[in-house]
């Protein structure tokens, strides 16, 4: 009974991915570059949209795997690492959990109503994609990007403050390019098996795909730093570097079908993006500062 019980908390504790939150610090963006990460209104105001995006983020989790089940059964290796697929948990107890995180959302409203208004067009958007949007060409790198933008925009919302024009389409950028990356290491790895649409990509494709996003990703960081932060112009560097170096982990490491597990697996992409945000953060604290 209690084997059974620990199977089951520990297949429910996958089902959710908490790795997989790493992607939610997106919506803490707007508090960096606010430069209101010095404020605790502000700051718990942003933590609570977080927490609200890791919570609705699981649930579309759960959601994907119980429509997924059949396939994923079928999968040479998302039937041991998925927890349905695996037996690990029922559909019924999956229900259950996804209920719950549904219901923790809907207290959200009652907390942050604007915030909770934009991660129900995540969920719907999410909903569009494991139903058929996934299954189509360029529009699922594209849904699966949006979900990043919402994320900042969600962050923007909990703080009440304007989001640069800048800021979007670098983040969409940015999310495109891992997207591609994403779909690129998807077919290498497993081929048109593992996925419907992946037999109607080809490498060469989605190479140009992911080329173009990260080139954009640049310019558009580039251009919002000179336009809106130009004291953030030091920042560069290491947004340039950590685009080399996650295309060298995908490339040379053969990782990137996760782009959380790439990073979270290399010491350098970590440092990168910690150093990254420590000199950001630094440089509008010291110049908001001395106003």
């Amino acid at each position: 009974m209690t084997s059974d019980l620990t199977t089951v908390l520990g297949g429910l504790a996958r089902l959710i991915r908490p790795r997989q939150w790493v992607k939610n610090t997106f919506v803490l963006t707007p508090l960096v570059f606010s430069g209101q990460f010095n404020v605790p209104e502000q700051i718990e105001h942003a933590l609570l949209a977080f927490v609200l995006f890791c919570v609705a983020s699981s649930a579309t989790y759960i959601l994907n795997d119980i429509l997924d089940i059949e396939r994923d059964r079928a999968h040479p290796k998302k039937r041991y690492t998925r927890p349905l697929a695996a037996g690990e948990v029922t559909i019924p107890q999956a229900l259950v959990a996804m209920g719950v995180l549904y219901a923790i959302l809907l207290a959200g409203f009652l907390v942050q109503p604007l915030v909770t208004l934009v991660i129900l067009g995540y969920l719907a958007v999410n909903v569009g994609y494991t139903i058929a949007l996934k299954h189509e060409p360029v529009i699922d790198i594209f849904v699966i990007s949006s979900g990043f933008v919402l994320r900042v925009y969600a962050g923007a919302v909990a703080l009440s403050v304007p989001v640069s024009p800048w800021m979007f389409v670098t983040t969409l950028c940015l999310a495109l390019y891992l997207a591609s990356i994403k779909r690129r290491q998807e077919l290498i790895q497993s081929g048109a098996e593992g996925r419907q649409v992946l037999g109607r990509y080809s490498v060469p494709l989605i190479d140009r795909f992911a080329e173009m996003a990260a080139t954009g990703a640049l310019v558009f960081y580039s251009l919002f730093v000179v336009t809106a932060r130009p004291e953030l112009v030091v920042s560069i560097p290491f947004v340039l570097y950590g685009i080399y170096r996650y295309w060298y982990v995908v490339e040379i490491l053969e990782s990137g079908e996760s782009p959380t597990d790439a990073l979270l697996a290399d010491k350098q992409l970590i440092v990168t993006v910690l150093l990254w945000i420590g000199t950001c953060a630094w440089i509008i604290l010291k110049g908001d500062l001395s106003l």
